[in-house]
C-alpha cells in the first residue's frame, strides 16, 4: 500500500462536521450492508433512502456495481481488488459523514477484515453494520442478475457463496432476516436510527 507523502497535510475546513449535521438536524453515519448477491440488500437500502428522504434526512447510497462504473472500473474480484474495492468506498464513505450525510452503501463485502478495516475508519457510533441475511438457497432461487447460473455453468468465477467465501457478521448492529418483507425491514431501521438519535423524524 502507498504511504502518504510527508508533504501532504490534511487541511482542517472551517465548517466542521458537527456545524453540518446541526445544519441538516440528523448526524452523519454509514450504514454497511452486507450479505449475499440476491440477498437484498441493495432493495433494502434502496427503500430506506426513499423513507429517510421523505423524512427530509440528507443521505446518499453507495452501490456496488454503481462505484465499478466509475470510482473501482479498474479492479477485477480478486481478493486484492475487492478489499481495494472497499478501502476506496470506505473513504470515500468516510467523507460523505464528514458532510453530515447518512450513507447507505450495499456491497458484498465478504470478508469480516475488509468490513472492520471501514469501520476503524469511523469514529465510534458512526459505523452501523446491517447484515441482510438470507440463505444462499433463497439468494440463488431469486437470481435477479444471471449471476449464480453462470458461476454454477463455470462462467464466472470466485463468486461469493459458489467459488468464493462469504464470512458473516460476527457481531452487527443490526440483523435483518432477508426473507421478510422489504417494508418491514426497511422499518427496523429507521427504528434503530431513531433509537440512536441519529434521526428524529
Amino acid at each position: 500500500m502507498a504511504q502518504h507523502d510527508e508533504n501532504v497535510v490534511w487541511h482542517d475546513h472551517p465548517v466542521t462536521r458537527e456545524e453540518r449535521e446541526q445544519q441538516h438536524g440528523h448526524q452523519g453515519v454509514v450504514l454497511w450492508f452486507t450479505g449475499l448477491s440476491g440477498s437484498g440488500k441493495s432493495t433494502v437500502a434502496g427503500a430506506l433512502e426513499q423513507a429517510l428522504h421523505r423524512a427530509g434526512v440528507n443521505t446518499y447510497l453507495l452501490d456496488g456495481d454503481n462505484v465499478r462504473h466509475g470510482l473501482c472500473r479498474d479492479l477485477g474480484f480478486s481478493d486484492d481488488d475487492r478489499k481495494e474495492n472497499i478501502r476506496r468506498v470506505g473513504e470515500v464513505a468516510k467523507l460523505m459523514v464528514d458532510a453530515g450525510l447518512v450513507v447507505l452503501t450495499a456491497f458484498i463485502s465478504p470478508h469480516r477484515a475488509e468490513r472492520n478495516m471501514v469501520r476503524d475508519l469511523l469514529a465510534e457510533g458512526q459505523f452501523i453494520e446491517v447484515f441482510v441475511d438470507t440463505p444462499l438457497a433463497v439468494c440463488e432461487a431469486r437470481d435477479p442478475k444471471g449471476l449464480y447460473k453462470k458461476a454454477r455453468a463455470g462462467e464466472l468465477r470466485n463468486f461469493t457463496g459458489i467459488d468464493s467465501v462469504y464470512e458473516a457478521p460476527d457481531a452487527p448492529e443490526i440483523h435483518l432476516d432477508g426473507e421478510q418483507l422489504v417494508t418491514k425491514l426497511a422499518g427496523q431501521l429507521l427504528d434503530l436510527l431513531r433509537h440512536r438519535d441519529i434521526i428524529r423524524s
